[in-house]
């Protein structure tokens, strides 16, 4: 497992029965979590290819779930460095995995207006961000072709659970476009046993979008979460007061509007949706935070 946030963490029960399971983390403190997961964590640094020399060799089959770095991390062009000193580490000795899945992000299609797209959209990725992701697409498609290792790539839109809602964007009443504008989503546990499912099944150098089935407007995700939380809708702004109020990166995201088709998921892996839908996640990820004793 190559990053182990959120998602990866899912990942780690469903596996470990299976598996044994080794996972690169960044930070230290972050092994005992890992460990408690069932995972064999070791620490390696994607910014340091000196420090990754125990993946080589290491497993038959590999998660890739670390995204590029940002302008933060200090990248400087639309590279991911991270995913090249990874692929250049496997090569260096023992063998290769058989089987790798890179979880993306839909962000790689771009501004499609509105339109309905499935996986054969043309790419026109927008933000630096985004076409990092892409050059990691590429990269390891290529990887694989190359090498015969099946790579399959997920492309994941906007990922929410009960600890991953817009909840500080609400209780400030940050506005929204009040046009439409079209985005996906995909609960956090979905997208883990996806992961898991593609592993097994996805076929090689496929790409798909990994999705659920509703297709919302912005303002409606927005007014869903505020509805679930007991918090005010947003304020609905025209673009020219929103780019005065909004950070560059959020705005980015609210002016892509596209919907995705998610037709190859149960077609070709035969996946079902624990969260069909927003409303079904939400519905779950409220009534898990009050269980635990959590305001959402």
């Amino acid at each position: 497992m190559i990053g182990c946030g959120d998602v990866a963490q899912r990942a780690i029960p469903l596996l470990v029965p299976r598996f044994r399971v080794f996972a690169l983390v960044r930070q230290p403190q972050a092994m005992a979590t890992v460990r408690a997961l069932g995972a064999v964590p070791f620490c390696g640094n994607l910014d340091d290819r000196r420090s990754l020399a125990r993946l080589a060799g290491i497993a038959d089959a590999v998660l890739h779930f670390a995204p590029p770095p940002s302008a933060a991390d200090g990248a400087h062009d639309e590279k991911d460095t991270r995913t090249r000193h990874f692929l250049a580490t496997l090569g260096r000795r023992g063998s290769l995995p058989q089987r790798l899945i890179y979880i993306s992000t839909t962000g790689v299609y771009g501004d499609c207006k509105g339109a309905d797209i499935d996986e054969t959209r043309p790419c026109r990725a927008a933000s630096a961000r985004a076409r990092r992701r892409l050059d990691a697409e590429h990269r390891l498609r290529d990887f694989g072709r190359r090498c015969r290792v099946a790579v399959a790539v997920l492309r994941a839109p906007g990922i929410y659970a009960a600890n991953r809602l817009p909840i500080e964007r609400l209780t400030r009443g940050d506005p929204i476009p009040g046009d439409e504008v079209f985005t996906s989503h995909i609960h956090a546990d979905d997208l883990a046993r996806l992961a898991v499912t593609a592993l097994f099944r996805a076929r090689a150098g496929r790409v798909y979008n990994a999705v659920d089935d509703s297709r919302l407007p912005v303002s409606e995700y927005f007014d869903l979460v505020a509805d679930a939380c007991g918090l005010p809708h947003p304020p609905r702004l025209p673009w020219a007061e929103l780019t005065a109020r909004l950070t560059p990166a959020a705005l980015s995201f609210l002016k892509e509007s596209r919907r995705i088709g998610n037709a190859r998921l149960g077609r070709e892996l035969g996946f079902r949706l624990r969260y069909p839908t927003v409303a079904h996640g939400l519905a779950a990820a409220m009534t898990g935070a009050y269980l635990a004793g959590q305001t959402p």
